[in-house]
């Protein structure tokens, strides 16, 4: 038995309903830099346990996340490994430079030679002697 979900038809291949962009999209909202389509990007669980292993295989080419609904409401985000870890590492940036931020408004921050001092301090080397003929 056919069932019509969220606009789409059912008889057609999950990659025709999705190449229909144009034709079916939905509003769009943004979210930092991406698009972001209901029709496009919203499905029923229905459907992704009806279609799961074309969906994953196709996972790398969106360029998206997939939210999943259960009962009509956001339950799940699927997306492909390569976009994980690409907003993994976005985040580790953004954490890293905040932290570096709130170092340099709290006054801990050194000057070069500081630096290399402590450096060299923590690998048990000496700190190099200057010529006479440096100076």
């Amino acid at each position: 038995m056919a069932k019509a979900v969220y606009g789409s038809r059912a008889s057609e291949p999950y990659a025709s309903r999705a190449s229909r962009a144009e034709e079916a999209a939905g509003p769009r909202y943004r979210a930092e830099s991406q698009s972001f389509q209901t029709a496009e990007d919203i499905i029923p669980i229905a459907e992704l346990k009806a279609n799961m292993s074309e969906i994953v295989r196709q996972l790398d080419a969106r360029p998206r996340p997939l939210v999943v609904t259960l009962n009509g409401k956001p339950a799940a985000v699927v997306m492909s490994p390569r976009e994980y870890d690409r907003l993994a590492y976005q985040s580790r940036f953004i954490d890293s430079v905040a932290a570096g931020l709130a170092d340099v408004q709290a006054g801990r921050t050194y000057d070069g030679e500081e630096a290399v001092a402590e450096l060299l301090g923590e690998l048990g080397v000496k700190k190099p002697r200057r010529s006479r003929s440096a100076k």
